[in-house]
């Protein structure tokens, strides 16, 4: 792992042919015979003992591990893609990876709405006895992360840096919560740092660890469109919350149900397509309207649309003053039914 110039395929492909005792006990020259390059060569036959230590010093502390690809703790549907990581790093439980888990990704920058699905279907899955795995981003990852936590269930955050840090810091202590009650886990060393081309290589693993992936809140260029592809070339079951067509947040998920991802509104939805749904267990999300509010409220919240609608539009068809409708938008907001928009509109988020 630490050698330069070895990635995932030349390691998988050396793993074929040897073991890693047989592999350093080859000469130069028969190394050279299995298609490495010089500076490999070089590399494997003096290794950089400083990086080794660091790692073993790492390895030494408690919750802290790593898994090959041959342990029993490796968790056989990652072994099933095209390029399983070589080793696991793993802080927390090992044994929670070969779990069945459900991915849950999206938005780095979500609505408000965005983030209650994705707490309301991490908590009702993990009710429903699936491991909640993302990638601890901002956003959709972390409501996703606290949902599985919220319902004391088993979450898994897969990283893109090595696991002696946190990314991002702000996360540290949801991160610790994780390794506390799940586990983190990276196919990179301690001591590496975030790099733009290791977020793809992380999305490869979350979607290799589940069995179904949800998509929730992704724009058209997003991240979790990457790994919604990867799970589908993964053979992984692909799921998505679908949006109003105004929605740049609702855009990527609309083109992933147009291109056969299933749509999704309950986890109902989910768990039948899973063939693990039990009528008389299952729980819905996200959470039916709530009979709080009265006439006038109801009556207000069913002209407010799931897009930006205007004061003005609401002030028409209400046939209400300015004072009185903006009275009864600021309680619906404050009772979490809607959210203002750009412009002074107003949005319904549930």
């Amino acid at each position: 792992m630490r050698t330069p110039g070895v990635g995932c395929r030349t390691f998988l492909r050396l793993l074929s042919s040897h073991t890693p005792a047989q592999l350093f006990a080859e000469s130069s020259s028969a190394l050279s015979a299995l298609g490495l390059k010089s500076d490999i060569v070089n590399a494997i036959k003096n290794p950089d003992w400083a990086l080794i230590d660091y790692d073993l010093c790492w390895l030494s502390q408690e919750n802290n591990g790593v898994i090959t690809l041959n342990d029993p703790n490796y968790p056989p549907l990652l072994k099933e893609i095209a390029d399983p990581p070589p080793l696991l790093f793993v802080r927390g439980n090992p044994e929670l990876l070969s779990l069945p888990q459900i991915a849950i990704v999206g938005s780095r920058n979500p609505s408000t709405s965005g983030l209650e699905i994705a707490f309301n279907f991490a908590k009702t899955l993990s009710h429903c006895g699936f491991t909640i795995t993302s990638g601890l981003a901002l956003g959709i990852d972390a409501a996703s992360h606290q949902g599985a936590l919220k319902a004391k269930g088993y979450t898994i955050a897969v990283a893109g840096t090595g696991l002696d840090r946190v990314y991002p810091a702000r996360h540290k202590d949801l991160a610790t919560e994780i390794v506390n009650s799940g586990a983190m886990v990276s196919e990179f060393p301690p001591g590496t740092t975030a790099k733009a081309n290791h977020f793809p290589r992380r999305n490869r693993i979350i979607s290799g660890l589940c069995q179904g992936l949800l998509v929730v809140e992704a724009a058209k260029q997003s991240g979790s469109l990457i790994t919604a592809r990867m799970a589908l070339e993964q053979n992984r079951e692909v799921f998505a919350i679908p949006g109003s067509i105004n929605n740049p947040l609702a855009r990527g998920c609309n083109a992933l149900i147009r291109e056969g991802a299933k749509l999704v509104e309950t986890t109902q939805d989910i768990l039948e397509e899973l063939n693990q749904y039990n009528q008389q267990d299952a729980i819905f999300a996200p959470v039916t309207m709530q009979s709080t509010l009265d006439l006038e409220q109801q009556t207000l919240l069913n002209l407010v649309m799931f897009s930006p609608t205007s004061i003005d539009t609401l002030v028409e068809n209400a046939n209400e003053s300015v004072e009185v409708i903006s009275s009864m938008l600021l309680i619906l907001e404050l009772q979490g039914y809607l959210e203002a928009a750009p412009g002074g509109g107003y949005t319904r988020i549930k």
